[in-house]
């Protein structure tokens, strides 16, 4: 019996089965994933939701109308709150609805991105709808403990609260049931907080059944008590709307980019994840590191993988920009700028790195003759030359690396020896230290 009163609510087992695949996506909304003036991408870019959007506006409007109605015969402050936060409820679709059809023009020179960042307007013009009801319905709850007056039609009072319930529970059943259709976390939040919102009218009841008890401040304390609700969701509803506003994402979004990325092989770090949202898209920034050694058709498809894992794990992903980062350096910070390689024999990049046993010289090859052996060779002073050959590192011919160290300090005149079993090359260069590290 729990396990279905829980389930009700939304704190069972399916109370937030968003996704029915076997990827577990996270719920982006938290625990209690209503936010109004929100909307996940999942309703806003599905014509299903869309639909369940309209549909729900309709039902509660027409719940609303009933109950002012009642309103103005009873005199009631608690269903006056009540059909106060049930228009409100139902208003928020109108610039939500304003913004979907703003989104969709395409950009312009202008606006570069499009009209996304239309939403969150939209979802400030929610925010301000709810808090003035708020406002009213406070006010008018104050005011009727301040100044008693009878409330009438006590039986009319109790068939609206009653009726606001039924309305609240059809659009949460719809709700629901379409969520779970297109798999949308927010659109099944969204109908377990219209469920909740039964609950409000409800206790217009109670207070109906105070009042015929001869209790007349319970209509208007019931008033305060929906009044204190509609407050929280406008706390709530802030909070989301400026976050997004302000370029923020739920943590579960980065966790789920960074997963998606680790995981493809190739990659050795994901050295940073960024996110925002435009409208109901989301666009992400991603940085990897990869073997320095691979070759950039390698690294193509590396990205060109990535960039498939978060088109089919994040949810409302527009635009996806994955970039190749070099590895952080580890201790020594002032090796000279490297040798740009454009021979004959291979191209590539010639530069003294850092590794685990010391300073290194590394050739990363691009393109290379076969059987390419190479070597540096330092012209000291003097006329001593100091000799470093290049070899590839646990077999891979596109990186070649010293097993010694350069001997400082890292400012000297030098060749690039290249050869195969043809022919060779000399590449001279020079490479000097930055100005403050000159030893």
């Amino acid at each position: 019996m729990w396990k279905k009163i829980l389930d009700w609510f939304g704190f069972g087992s399916h109370g937030h089965a968003a996704h029915a695949g076997g990827h577990d996506h996270h719920d982006h909304h938290g625990p209690n994933g209503h936010t109004h003036g929100v909307i996940d991408a999942t309703i806003a870019t599905t014509d299903r939701g869309i639909w369940a959007i309209k549909w729900s506006f309709v039902i509660l409007a027409v719940t609303a109308a009933l109950q002012m109605a009642v309103v103005a015969i009873s005199g009631s402050v608690a269903l006056l709150a009540d059909t106060i936060h049930n228009v409100a409820d139902a208003t928020t679709a109108i610039p939500l609805w304003i913004a979907f059809v703003l989104v969709r023009r395409k950009p312009t020179r202008a606006f570069t991105y499009g009209l996304g960042r239309v939403e969150d307007l939209a979802g400030i013009v929610i925010v301000v709808i709810i808090l003035f009801s708020a406002i009213v319905a406070g006010y008018e709850a104050i005011s009727r403990l301040i100044h008693p007056m009878p409330v009438a039609h006590l039986g009319w009072l109790t068939a609206a609260g009653i009726i606001g319930f039924l309305g609240n529970e059809i659009v949460a059943v719809f709700r629901i049931r379409v969520g779970r259709e297109i798999s949308s976390a927010a659109l099944i939040a969204d109908g377990y907080h219209a469920r909740t919102d039964g609950l409000t009218s409800l206790a217009v009841v109670v207070g109906a059944i105070g009042v015929w008890l001869g209790f007349p401040l319970a209509d208007p304390i019931v008033g305060l008590l929906i009044t204190i609700a509609i407050f929280a969701i406008v706390w709530q509803s802030a909070r989301s709307v400026l976050t997004r506003m302000l370029d923020g994402v739920e943590p579960g979004i980065i966790d789920e980019i960074e997963h998606s990325a680790a995981h493809v092989q190739g990659v050795q770090k994901v050295a940073e994840a960024k996110a925002r949202w435009l409208g109901h898209k989301l666009h992400v920034d991603i940085a990897i590191v990869v073997d320095p050694g691979i070759l950039l058709a390698e690294a193509n498809v590396i990205v060109a993988k990535i960039e498939e894992e978060l088109f089919a794990h994040v949810p409302a992903l527009a635009v996806a920009t994955v970039r190749i980062v070099a590895p952080e350096a580890t201790g020594h910070h002032h090796a000279p700028d490297p040798f740009r390689v454009n021979g004959r024999l291979a191209q590539g990049l010639l530069e003294i790195v850092d590794t685990p046993d010391g300073e290194r010289f590394r050739l990363r090859v691009s393109r290379h003759a076969e059987g390419l052996a190479a070597a540096v060779a330092i012209h000291r002073s003097e006329g001593a030359i100091e000799q470093h050959a290049l070899v590839p590192v646990n077999g891979n011919h596109h990186l070649l690396q010293s097993e010694a160290a350069p001997e400082e300090p890292h400012e000297f005149e030098a060749e690039l020896v290249l050869s195969d079993t043809a022919e060779s090359e000399r590449l001279a260069f020079r490479m000097m230290e930055p100005e403050d590290h000159h030893h």
